[in-house]
């Protein structure tokens, strides 16, 4: 057994960073005033910049950690950039709804915190088990974060059904690292793969633990037929919360399933592109043309947000489909996940104002009318809706482009086809919030209060991003093929 070395924890600098900042506020919340609550937000963010800047400065101590359970390479810090993203944004955007909906409580920022600790976990994680364990720090803290509104039926029921479900799929997961474990003697993704690349030694029933350990993983990411969480919990849970879900756990579960199944069981044969093709497919299709038929907003963006996962499987199936020459594929997932992560935490958290205390007004008619009261607010509205849709000049459009690129580059012709379908049915119902604010007469109903400046600032932060990947992707483009790395 190797020993433990100063090293590690070295290697592990931005979830230490996290984890004790959680500690911290949750031990201060009791001895600050319920007015002086918002603190506890600025501690929360002085500790995710600091764990970002630990993240930075680990690079120069690259490598494996703790006996190879975690791996401090390219990949992992990409990821942890990633989430350190989506839980700044959330953090931004949850200031004042907090306040609004008298929910202002100091253990919000610490669930964060550790929900984004779990996350950046399982993202460095090269061992199955450390993979369970991060999923499951990660897990918790959102389960309680959805059902944060305890006053709220809607929230409690979302917080339930994310709970049981989510508990359901674990032991999915669980079991087929139980079944990986009996079939090749290890849970370490590098002997893993080292043990089924030579000559005739897969084992015969290793597709039993593919599939179960993708059911698992599926739940996360809420791909069809294991998506059937998403849109209640996604209405339900507070919309900051939303904002956080609909990125985070997702993004972080993307890495595993890059780590694990084009990784450690990458010589596994051809079960797994066959279950990320089709996987791609069913949930592109579901997602978008159940969209269509949506009023409520953030049931739409649950959609939209199954949508894109399907998007990411293309390239992902992609990956798989080029053997060695997989790094662009991979690299077109780790730059969609970024463009996705601008995109959808800022929609949520702009959704989450235009509701009102109670987030009482979440229909696409409660916009009706808006871009005439607030003219500014429904501006920043469709820019996010069309870079989801994948306009030109917006990160949603190059995030697509460098996906369906990758996979024609893999001679998937047909599943690009349907990807290009899928995005030409997304345009109609994200412009259809669109038309009701500009092109409908009436009084919005929405929130008319204006923005406060922590909104404002996530939302001037992640338009920026988003038209900077869209007008300058290149310089992006090479750090995500430089992150694209052998894995695991």
């Amino acid at each position: 057994m190797t020993p433990v070395q100063a090293l590690d924890f070295i290697r592990v600098l931005p979830e230490i960073v996290l984890a004790s900042c959680a500690i911290l506020v949750m031990v201060a919340e009791p001895f600050v005033s319920a007015r002086h609550t918002a603190a506890l937000a600025w501690v929360s963010l002085i500790g995710i910049v600091a764990a970002g800047a630990g993240n930075a400065w680990m690079r120069r101590f690259s490598g494996p950690a703790f006996g190879g359970s975690i791996a401090a390479d390219p990949f992992a810090s990409y990821f942890v950039y990633l989430l350190l993203l989506a839980a700044a944004l959330t953090l931004l955007g949850s200031v004042r709804y907090l306040e609004t909906n008298q929910v202002h409580h100091g253990e919000f920022y610490a669930l964060l915190l550790l929900g984004t600790t779990g996350a950046c976990l399982m993202v460095a994680a090269t061992e199955l088990i450390m993979i369970f364990i991060g999923l499951e720090i990660s897990s918790i803290s959102t389960y309680i974060l959805a059902g944060f509104r305890r006053a709220d039926k809607r929230s409690n029921e979302a917080c339930l059904k994310y709970f049981l479900l989510g508990s359901f799929a674990t032991a999915f997961l669980l079991y087929g690292i139980a079944f990986i474990y009996g079939l090749t003697g290890t849970t370490n993704l590098v002997q893993l793969s080292e043990k089924l690349s030579a000559p005739g030694a897969r084992p015969p029933l290793l597709w039993i633990a593919l599939i179960l350990a993708f059911v698992g993983l599926g739940f996360k990411v809420s791909t069809v037929p294991f998506h059937i969480w998403t849109p209640d919990v996604y209405q339900g849970a507070p919309a900051p919360v939303t904002a956080f879900l609909s990125v985070a756990p997702k993004a972080a579960a993307f890495a595993v399933i890059l780590r694990v199944f084009l990784g450690g069981l990458a010589s596994a044969g051809a079960l797994v592109f066959w279950l990320l093709w089709i996987s791609a497919l069913l949930t592109m299709c579901l997602g978008n043309l159940a969209a269509l038929w949506q009023t409520n907003i953030k049931r739409l963006l649950a959609y939209s947000a199954i949508a894109h996962a399907g998007y990411v499987l293309v390239g992902m199936a992609a990956a798989k489909a080029a053997g060695p020459e997989a790094g662009e594929g991979i690299a077109s997932v780790l730059f969609y996940l970024a463009a996705y992560a601008l995109m959808n935490v800022a929609a949520f958290i702009l959704v989450a104002h235009l509701a009102g205390a109670g987030e009482r007004y979440q229909e696409a008619d409660d916009c009706t009318g808006l871009a005439y009261q607030r003219p500014g607010v429904a501006a920043c509205l469709t820019l996010l809706l069309v870079s989801l849709s994948g306009f030109p000049a917006t990160a949603g459009f190059f995030a697509k482009f460098y996906v369906f690129r990758a996979a024609i580059h893999a001679h998937l012709i047909g599943l690009t086809l349907v990807a290009v379908l899928n995005s030409v049915v997304a345009v109609y119902y994200y412009l259809r919030v669109v038309v009701a604010m500009y092109m409908r007469e009436g009084n919005p109903r929405a929130s008319a209060s204006p923005l406060p400046w922590p909104l404002g600032a996530a939302l001037a932060l992640s338009l920026v991003g988003i038209f900077y990947l869209g007008l300058f992707p290149t310089p992006f483009v090479r750090l995500a093929n430089l992150a694209a790395s052998p894995l695991p």
